[in-house]
């Protein structure tokens, strides 16, 4: 919508399959995956301006946001996380994303 692009929920996949490495490897392939799409469209990773991330077990908190913070540069995107029961293909994590230039 005009000049801001509205990312669906994305999970850690790699030629089909979840990528490995539990919550740290799905983020870091998910984070990968979303900035291709960013891409497509003419967007930057810097052009994120909000993430919201969906982990299926919130003590993996940690690990999300190591790889969050290493694939941002600061001023990092504002971010949301909350826990939810199941994800798609059973991933541990899903990320959707707003960028706006």
């Amino acid at each position: 919508m005009g000049n801001t692009l509205y990312l669906s929920g994305q999970i850690g996949i790699v030629d089909g399959k979840l990528a490995t490495g539990g919550t740290a490897g799905e983020t870091k392939q998910t984070l990968k995956n979303i900035f291709a799409t960013l891409q497509r469209y003419g967007y930057q990773p810097r052009d994120i301006v909000k993430c919201t991330a969906m982990l299926k077990d919130m003590r993996d908190f940690d690990a999300f946001n190591r790889e969050y913070r290493a694939m941002f540069s600061p001023s990092y995107p504002a971010r949301s996380a909350f826990g939810v029961s199941d994800l798609a293909m059973g991933a541990n994590v899903e990320i959707e994303c707003i960028a706006a230039r």
